[in-house]
């Protein structure tokens, strides 16, 4: 049914205008060296120095790329966990933890080549942009026409590799454990109704099981992406020196903004998903 996409796409358009501020710090902290007198001292500090010189707008810049981007994600990926968990139910309708891992991690690849890697691509950019002497791109359309003139679309597609395993393993991680939750909530009665805060809940959790399972890919991805990629040699090159140069801690790095804006933004896109759903049910009369 095509009408999965929609509440997907609205989802996720409200989330992001909920959270953006901590992905702003977050990508700020990662792209922050070691090797030169890091600019920030802490998650407050750049806020602080972002309010400070752009003021509270500064926190909500980039927001646009990634409003086009957060739309489309959300859809791709909601649309295709629906249409491959629809296939992988059992007679009664259930379906079990393993497919629903199988079925995520097909929403998150399918999300990472179609959306997530030009999007991020060009997010990363924005912002190392942004902090650069003297910024050269004007705007959305324009900086994503400097990147393609300058690179063609392959500029857009750096990082393919580490984005696909970080969305393919976030989605399995995240619809594996709210598949098993749910399934142990409802027990043996599949149309049992979840209270949204229960929804949230879970989402919570399942947001927080991402983090601690691809944080390092994160980092890995964000160091790919930036404007200092030509560094490394590939994925597991970059892997390889953050671990060597700046130890295992680095690949923690942004955790603590990401632990709080991915359980939260993970909470909040479950429960629109589901009442968005319920109110799509009664229009459209699908059930």
């Amino acid at each position: 049914h095509p009408f999965f996409v929609f509440p997907g796409g609205i989802a996720g358009g409200i989330e992001i205008c909920i959270t953006f501020p901590t992905e702003y710090v977050k990508t700020q902290l990662q792209l922050d060296e070691k090797a030169n007198p890091p600019k920030y001292r802490g998650i407050s500090d750049c806020v602080k120095q972002t309010v400070q010189s752009h003021g509270v707008k500064g926190l909500y810049r980039g927001l646009s790329s990634l409003l086009y981007g957060s739309i489309p994600k959300s859809a791709v990926r909601f649309g295709v966990f629906e249409y491959l968990s629809n296939q992988a139910r059992d007679e009664s309708g259930r379906l079990d933890s393993t497919r629903g891992l199988l079925c995520g991690l097909g929403a998150g690849v399918f999300e990472a080549v179609l959306v997530v890697c030009p999007m991020e691509t060009i997010k990363v950019k924005f912002i190392h942009d942004q902090t650069s002497a003297n910024p050269k791109y004007k705007g959305f359309f324009h900086g994503v026409r400097e990147i393609i003139r300058a690179q063609g679309l392959r500029g857009t597609y750096q990082g393919l590799t580490a984005t696909v395993l970080k969305q393919g393993s976030n989605q399995a991680i995240r619809f594996f454990v709210m598949t098993s939750l749910k399934n142990w909530y409802k027990g043996d009665n599949p149309n049992k109704y979840i209270n949204p805060l229960v929804t949230g809940v879970f989402g919570a959790v399942a947001g927080a099981a991402s983090v601690f399972g691809n944080t390092p890919l994160d980092v890995i991805k964000t160091r790919m992406q930036g404007l200092e990629a030509h560094k490394y040699k590939n994925t597991l090159d970059c892997a390889m020196r953050i671990l060597r140069y700046e130890g295992l801690a680095a690949f923690y790095k942004g955790t603590v903004p990401r632990l709080g804006r991915v359980c939260l933004d993970v909470a909040i896109v479950f429960i629109i998903y589901e009442e968005v759903v319920k109110v799509l049910n009664k229009v459209w009369h699908t059930d």
